[in-house]
């Protein structure tokens, strides 16, 4: 069973994306952006990156010139992917909401004919997530975690807070490594030309035995999910 991306509020008539893409026929392109983070620039310029992001109009500014080059590329991206950490607010913190609401609303400026697509990050999630932060994610921007086929790739988004610090929501988690599995299998039974990950936190930065640090994901769990991803054939972003 494939899962749907819904487009919360910005283009209705993109509200999911045709999950019987299957079939492989020309090469396409898509748009990988991540951190729009809105009030992180004057919270790292004051020091005060837990309380200090007050104001975010640098960020929004930077988010709107992204926005006009994307409407400007010819041919048109396929879809356009932000991997995490929409706002800088984490949950539960001030200006938290009116960060999103100006991220919405920058947002919508893009092409209603290239779709958007949402990677949960840890500030989106908390760096622990609990089932709480988990649906009040998925009330504002979609599934934290889903599938979908466009021109013969297989896509996969995934939740990178539950590998990095599951233990608030344990339940979760396990829910989403068996929906890994599966679909993974489908991944390398149906031998797709591509299967490409999503997540916020990589699992390594620049090699796979590096210590495990803030960005960074735990040894053993990196190891499980190289090994997984390398019998599916998939590669990650």
């Amino acid at each position: 069973m494939f899962t749907f991306m819904v487009i919360p509020s910005f283009h209705p008539t993109y509200s999911y994306f045709l999950y019987a893409d299957q079939e492989w026929k020309a090469p396409f392109y898509f748009v990988q952006g991540a951190d729009p983070q809105f009030g992180l620039m004057k919270a790292y310029a004051i020091g005060d990156c837990d309380s200090g992001g007050d104001e975010w109009e640098e960020e929004l500014k930077l988010t709107q010139q992204a926005v006009q080059a994307i409407n400007q590329l010819n041919p048109k991206p396929k879809f356009f992917v932000l991997c995490g950490d929409l706002v800088h607010g984490m949950p539960g913190t001030p200006w938290r909401e009116a960060q999103i609401h100006d991220l919405k609303n920058v947002l919508k400026g893009i092409n209603p004919e290239i779709p958007l697509v949402f990677v949960s990050g840890n500030h989106d999630l908390g760096n622990t997530p609990t089932p709480e932060t988990i649906q009040s994610y998925c009330r504002q921007w979609g599934d934290d975690y889903f599938s979908f086929w466009i021109g013969g790739v297989f896509f996969l988004v995934l939740n990178s807070q539950l590998y990095f610090d599951g233990s608030k929501c344990p339940e979760l988690k396990h829910a989403q490594d068996a929906w890994l599995g599966q679909q993974l299998t489908i991944a390398e039974e149906k031998k797709c030309k591509y299967a490409i990950v999503f997540q916020h936190i990589p699992l390594f930065l620049r090699d796979p035995a590096e210590d495990h640090n803030y960005f960074n994901l735990e040894l053993a769990i990196r190891h499980e999910l190289l090994e997984k991803f390398h019998k599916a054939g998939t590669m990650f972003f």
